[in-house]
């Protein structure tokens, strides 16, 4: 195993183009791009302004190696600022040095239309793009938001993830191993074997009358199945929307009502560790849901997972209902490829973002299939002989970009793992990556040191479903890496800061001393205390310090003095009782590192925090909570444990 991507999914402060679900514009809403090849400026609060300031970014020999640590030479200790790759795996590396990819970010802000054309012109176009690369408006006061790239392009994702590998030589190379929920359960495809997959269920949905253009819903577990059936529906133009298998009858029915699809594929069943999942029956409820509001679906192919439940258990729908084994295998093993236009869409993702209701996302094909294998490739120093395993589920846009599209168009082998790790050995590691909220330096060290054994570099991501691809990550190899730093931006990403009025602050946006750029959280993660405008993530990684704290989550709250006060949610580790003498302690723990101004003004005692199951944590409802307004919690139907929530308010006066 050469990668290991762990998966904390954030969604900072954006907007895309929408579905109809889509909430009305906010502060917190206002411009953002597809995920493609972008020279857009990238913004860290809202609005847009022109940036004419080169960015500062580390060079070779600027940095002090004080408080530093070599690569693969020791641990990373609470002192240690500075991890340096080592000479050996740097002169490996896509890009080695910070002198290499200064020359490659500056041309690709300069020249962007050459730069991404150059590599947009190692994937098979049909017919190239016109002269214009790109093409946008993200600034709604201007006007219809509008992002193109690549227009008049035309393509197929599905055929650069496989045809063209295939067509490289590379028809034997394992393209997918899976392991099910059970030791013993395993299987793998080459990428000529997957090939063939993918066209049997592109050929049938075309069969049953599913067309470009047309949508399909995904609801399956992390089955090879999944992929499979993500690129027959690429394959054919058609858009696919896969929903987590974790989401209730209730959120599936959403997205089914929100997009109308042709078909909804899923299994009847799955087993997580011991627990049997009724996947089907949740598709029955969803199916009866969306009638009710005037959306029918005709067809529901149905994959007989049998380690899980066997097909005479399974509650049927005559009419309705198909048995994927019983028709899809019937299907011829080529499919003639539906080429598209770069702005044709490929799929669109539902996230619940910060109001609880979901907003679809749509990504097209063009910029997203060359941004997300250029940050594949570069973020994870891809070489042809690692096997990339992504912990995220295809339900969520990890699971698009690093899981299905990113690897596979670069050629990768990739571990589809749905069930639990018993057994393992970290020894052929040789890159980390993390993805989600501002990971802290202390949680950092623990990954860098535990799961690495100190010689694995880290790629702390940042980005967001909107975006479909890193935006600001450190690129192994390049430059020293900072405990709890996202570094520097990706190529053609210009950072900036603006005010609440879409404003540019100008030169606010360079970084620390060093040029490093830390991510304290979104817009309304910050907390207005007496005029302090504190980021929630520092109190956050201020309280996870103290040893007795396993993990912190602060929202504001009103305050009729400081105009907002800081209100913790505290889970304390195993052993240790709540108390006040523990409270002072952790307060005292935030007065030392910050200072008095940030002192929590509410410890809330949490035996777990609410967590979406990709990991973000709900701050809609701890701020809810914090109110008192617990009336208003909302939908809890997508977190991990809904129950926590209950735990949580009969602690309120504890």
């Amino acid at each position: 195993m050469d990668s290991l991507y762990s998966t904390r999914l954030f969604t900072p402060p954006v907007a895309t183009k929408w579905s109809q679900i889509s909430v009305p514009w906010t502060r917190r809403l206002f411009s953002a791009s597809r995920a493609l090849p972008p020279r857009h400026r990238w913004l860290l609060g809202m609005g847009s302004a022109p940036h004419h300031d080169r960015l500062r970014h580390v060079g070779s020999g600027g940095i002090s190696r004080l408080n530093a640590v070599v690569l693969g030479e020791a641990l990373a200790a609470e002192e240690n600022n500075l991890v340096f790759p080592s000479h050996d795996f740097s002169r490996h590396a896509h890009i080695s040095s910070p002198e290499q990819y200064q020359n490659m970010y500056e041309r690709s802000i300069e020249d962007p239309a050459g730069f991404w054309s150059d590599i947009a012109s190692q994937f098979c176009w049909k017919k190239r793009w016109n002269p214009e690369v790109c093409s946008e408006n993200i600034d709604v006061r201007r006007g219809t938001v509008k992002i193109e790239w690549f227009k008049g392009g035309v393509t197929n994702i599905c055929y650069n993830a496989l045809d063209r590998n295939i067509e490289a030589g590379n028809g034997d190379k394992v393209a997918l191993y899976w392991e099910g929920n059970e030791p013993g359960q395993d299987a793998q495809l080459t990428y000529a074997q997957m090939l063939e997959k993918v066209c049997q269920l592109a050929n049938y949905l075309k069969n049953v009358g599913v067309g470009k253009g047309d949508t399909v819903i995904i609801y399956l577990p992390m089955l090879m199945e999944l992929p499979i059936a993500m690129l027959a529906c690429a394959r054919i133009g058609a858009i696919h929307s896969v929903v987590f298998a974790g989401f209730s009858a209730d959120s599936l029915s959403q997205r089914i009502v929100d997009c109308k699809p042709k078909a909804v594929i899923s299994c009847n069943a799955v087993c997580r560790g011991a627990k049997v999942i009724h996947l089907k029956e949740i598709v029955d409820t969803a199916l009866v849901e969306s009638v009710n509001s005037g959306v029918p679906v005709d067809l529901c192919l149905i994959f007989e997972n049998k380690s899980a439940m066997k097909r005479e258990s399974t509650k049927w729908q005559i009419g309705r209902d198909v048995w994927w084994q019983d028709v899809v295998p019937q299907f011829p093993t080529k499919c003639l490829v539906e080429w598209v236009d770069a702005e044709d869409p490929l799929f669109l993702l539902y996230t619940s973002g910060s109001t609880g209701k979901p907003k679809g996302v749509l990504h097209t094909n063009g910029g997203y299939m060359v941004y997300t294998a250029t940050t594949f490739k570069y973020a994870f120093d891809y070489k042809q002989s690692d096997v990339y395993w992504c912990t995220a589920d295809c339900g969520w846009i990890t699971g698009h970009s690093y899981i299905t599209y990113g690897p596979l168009l670069n050629g990768a082998t990739i571990l589809v793992f749905e069930g639990y790790v018993t057994r393992y050995s970290r020894k052929s590691l040789r890159i980390l990556g993390s993805v989600g909220e501002p990971i802290n330096p202390s949680a950092w060290r623990w990954f860098y040191n535990v799961v690495g054994d100190s010689r694995c570099p880290i790629s702390d991501t940042w980005w967001q479903t909107e975006t479909g691809g890193f935006m600001i990550t450190p690129i192994p190899g390049a430059w020293p890496q900072k405990p709890g730093s996202a570094t520097f931006p990706f190529f053609g990403i210009q950072p900036v800061i603006v005010d609440e009025k879409g404003n540019e602050i100008e030169g606010e946006c360079t970084g620390d001393k060093d040029g490093y750029h830390w991510l304290t959280g979104r817009v309304d993660d910050v907390i207005n205390v007496s005029g302090h405008r504190i980021g929630t993530a520092e109190v956050e990684s201020a309280l996870v310090s103290h040893p007795h704290c396993a993990e912190a989550a602060v929202v504001g709250v009103d305050h009729e003095v400081k105009g907002q006060g800081i209100y913790a949610f505290v889970t304390l580790v195993d052993g240790i009782p709540y108390s006040e003498e523990v409270r002072k302690s952790l307060i005292l723990a935030v007065r030392n590192q910050i200072g008095a101004f940030a002192a929590p003004d509410k410890i809330h005692w949490a035996p777990a925090i609410p967590k979406t199951r990709s990991g973000k944590i709900m701050r809609r409802i701890l701020r809810k909570i914090a109110s008192r307004q617990l009336d208003e919690l909302g939908d809890t139907s997508t977190l991990v444990d809904p129950s926590v929530v209950d735990q949580l308010i009969a602690l309120i006066d504890h």
